[in-house]
């Protein structure tokens, strides 16, 4: 038994819940998944799982050993990079989390040029609108966008999120433009399902969810590109950042409304766990990343 491709396997094992999604990370059969993690136990001489016919549970000698094992192949996996960036390349398989639409629109390209640039890097990258837990699901760097609150983590802020309401001008033609805020009760409005309302003065006017406000007719979606893409078809008013609706601004099918009350912009943020040695694959990419979408990014410019 190699103890580090043992240790690596359980660490994956635990993150991902299940033998069979880790053997799927790791490119492995579940049965060799098992094997490595019953000869972990054995040549330590206790258990660190248990295992039912759905869940996995930690014991208490597993989440210990799972703590020291994270850090060790955190060191190992560090050192490697640096070795590898004293020849002049960053290498290794970086893992990011990031949410959907912003990844699919903006990010996709960013790592065709990056991986040019890094060819001896592999991208894992996961799609997700929540907040994932960086450490315990295994990630090297999360992009997140919002106001961050103070944590453990490091965080680089990498470019402004600004946001705009907006709404086609049909509707507009038909419902009448706001000339001030207190003016949205009166509209349909298409929530996003995971924007904290409290936190923006302007949505304090709108009609409260599940009221429908009164031209009823509200949507929710946990999706930003499909409220833009309603706010088009001429559903209501949206409140949507730019790097989502810009394109729409730019040809005319959106127009921003009450342009003098737009809120505060929140930041695109590139988070990652503190360590003593950052790896030289995730500098490399927070570097990339502030340099590839301009001041003010290439999405603002309508």
């Amino acid at each position: 038994m190699d103890r580090l491709d043992a240790m690596r396997t359980f660490v994956t094992v635990v993150a991902e819940g299940s033998f069979t999604r880790a053997a799927e990370r790791l490119a492995l059969s579940p049965q060799l998944v098992s094997k490595y993690v019953s000869q972990l136990e054995e040549h330590l001489g206790v258990r660190l799982l248990n295992r039912t016919t759905r869940r996995l549970h930690l014991t208490e000698a597993g989440a210990a050993y799972r703590q020291r094992a994270e850090q060790v192949l955190a060191e190992i996996d560090d050192m490697e990079s640096e070795l590898g960036e004293l020849q002049g390349q960053a290498r290794g398989r970086l893992r990011i989390s990031a949410p959907v639409s912003f990844a699919i629109r903006h990010l996709a390209p960013l790592i065709n040029d990056f991986q040019r640039a890094h060819p001896a890097v592999d991208i894992d990258l996961q799609l997700n609108d929540r907040k994932v837990d960086i450490v315990e699901e295994g990630f090297d760097i999360a992009l997140r966008i919002g106001r961050l609150k103070s944590s453990s983590l490091i965080a680089r802020r990498i470019a402004p999120v600004r946001l705009v309401l907006c709404a086609s001008p049909g509707y507009l033609a038909a419902h009448g433009t706001p000339e001030h805020p207190r003016e949205l009760a009166g509209h349909r409005f298409l929530r996003y399902r995971y924007m904290e309302e409290s936190q923006e003065p302007l949505l304090k006017w709108l009609p409260r969810s599940g009221g429908g406000g009164r031209a009823g007719g509200e949507l929710t979606s946990n999706n930003g590109d499909v409220l833009v893409e309603a706010a088009v078809g001429g559903a209501g008013i949206a409140l949507q950042p730019t790097f989502l609706c810009g394109d729409a601004i730019r040809q005319g099918r959106l127009a921003i409304v009450l342009p003098e009350h737009e809120p505060e912009s929140l930041g695109l943020y590139a988070v990652y766990a503190h360590r003593q040695l950052l790896a030289s694959k995730v500098r490399h990419f927070v570097d990339f990343l502030e340099g590839y979408f301009g001041d003010p990014p290439y999405w603002d410019r309508f």
